[in-house]
C-alpha cells in the first residue's frame, strides 16, 4: 500500500532527507521519498497515517493526508 502526504516547509535536499528519515522511523514503513518541489512525501508499507503525520511534524514540518 502507498500513502502520499502533503508536506510543507521543505526548502532543500537536507529537508527532504529529514522527512524521509522521520517517515522511515515509523513502524511498518518499507520505504519513503520526499519531493520538496511538489510538497509531497510518499510512503510504501502498511502504516497508520496519523503516525506518519506525527513523525513529519516531530521533524519540524507540516503534514496532512
Amino acid at each position: 500500500m502507498s500513502t502520499t502526504l502533503t508536506v510543507t516547509g521543505m526548502t532543500c535536499e537536507h529537508c527532504e532527507g529529514r522527512v524521509v528519515d522521520a517517515l522511515e522511523s515509523v513502524s511498518g514503513v518499507e520505504s519513503a521519498t520526499a519531493d520538496r518541489e511538489a510538497d509531497t512525501a510518499t510512503v510504501a508499507g502498511d502504516v497508520d497515517v496519523d503516525a506518519l503525520v506525527a513523525a513529519v511534524e516531530d521533524a519540524g514540518y507540516d503534514a496532512s493526508n
